[in-house]
């Protein structure tokens, strides 16, 4: 239209380089159009380094203190930083002016995420959590034949997100500490229950089994939550990093037919691989050969994978950003899917099964 200019770009300081901030945030922030990075908050030369090389220009700051007196030089603010730091940084950032997005678990609870949401909603500042894996392709797969009723009524969902990881790596995600939120349930536990409650709505009941098996553990390294649905259906959950054999990534079990695929979802193996959406090489693309089957036995078919498009959270980030609107997954969202893990902790502590 005659006379519209294209707007200035929205400018992100990113807290933390570590895997998540290198290999998620930082290459899909500077990867959508209407965003640039303009400052990581490291202090470590190595970092750095990285960083600079892979992102020319990008200004750094040692501590996330730095960004808020520079709040009126940022339009959003990224935690990619460790878990136990995720309140009291958003707390920090938005009480400075700055919308926020927050790597996943929001928090170590659901009242911190809805203290927090609420603390967003009363500065009217957007406040989003990465929970990336809502645009896997399998996910985005399973999504489509559940909304179009392909399987029919859906009875029992099946999700896994299982490795083979023997042993102890160290660090804070397999920590003991309440402090750090580390242990599966916190780390892949998110995502696989963000995922059963986006498909089938809020969960009524909760039993867990949760357990340290790796020799050294004191954080949880193979789990599994049973969900049952306001709705009735019923969502088997699986994470583990003791699996020498893996299971199906999904199994979906409806009234007139079922849905199993294998294997994960292609984009972060690339990004780890320093392949970027964007590159001119299609991204999130699965081959056929790596595509699930749906039907019954012996009268199933191939169901084409769809394209993983993480690209697409920040994407809608920035739309929220300049629309003024919800961010595409809320704190609200991340409280209830934290309702669930804090229930699957005392469940598997107790024996018991936890009503919501």
């Amino acid at each position: 239209m005659a006379g519209m200019s294209t707007p200035p770009p929205l400018r992100v300081g990113l807290v933390g380089y570590g895997p998540a901030g290198a290999f998620f945030h930082a290459p899909l922030i500077a990867a959508t159009p209407g965003l640039v990075l303009d400052t990581i908050v490291t202090a470590d030369p190595g970092r750095r380094a990285a960083a600079g090389s892979e992102h020319p220009g990008v200004r750094f700051a040692d501590r996330a203190a730095d960004l808020w007196g520079r709040a009126g030089e940022l339009d959003l603010v990224v935690l990619a930083s460790p878990n136990r730091t995720h309140v009291p940084l958003a707390t920090e950032a938005l009480e400075a002016g700055l919308p926020v997005v927050v790597d996943k678990p929001l928090a170590g609870t659901a009242a911190e995420a809805r203290a927090l949401a609420a603390l967003a909603d009363a500065r009217g500042l957007l406040l989003g959590v990465f929970q990336n894996r809502r645009w896997d392709g399998d996910f985005r797969t399973v999504r489509d034949l559940v909304e179009r009723g392909a399987l029919g009524e859906v009875r029992r969902f099946e999700s896994r997100f299982e490795r083979w990881r023997p042993r102890l790596k160290g660090g804070w995600r397999e920590s003991g500490d309440p402090a750090d939120i580390g242990g599966l349930l916190y780390d892949l536990g998110a995502h696989l229950v963000d995922q059963a409650l986006t498909l089938f709505g809020p969960a009524a009941l909760v039993h867990a089994e949760a357990a340290a098996v790796r020799p050294g553990a004191t954080a949880d390294d193979d789990a599994f939550i049973a969900l049952t649905h306001a709705s009735g259906v019923r969502s088997h959950l699986w994470m583990s990093a003791v699996t020498p054999r893996l299971g199906p990534r999904f199994r979906v079990l409806g009234s007139t037919g079922g849905y199993v695929v294998h294997g994960l979802d292609p984009q972060e193996a690339d990004l780890r691989a320093g392949r970027r959406p964007g590159d001119g090489a299609p991204w999130g693309e699965v081959p056929p050969a790596g595509w699930g089957t749906a039907g019954t036995d012996g009268a199933e078919a191939a169901v084409p994978t769809l394209p993983g498009d993480y690209p697409a959270f920040y994407a809608a980030v920035a739309a929220a950003l300049r629309a003024g609107t919800a961010a595409p997954v809320t704190a609200h969202e991340a409280a209830a899917a934290l309702d669930v893990i804090e229930a699957a902790h005392r469940s598997a502590a107790t024996g018991g099964t936890v009503r919501l």
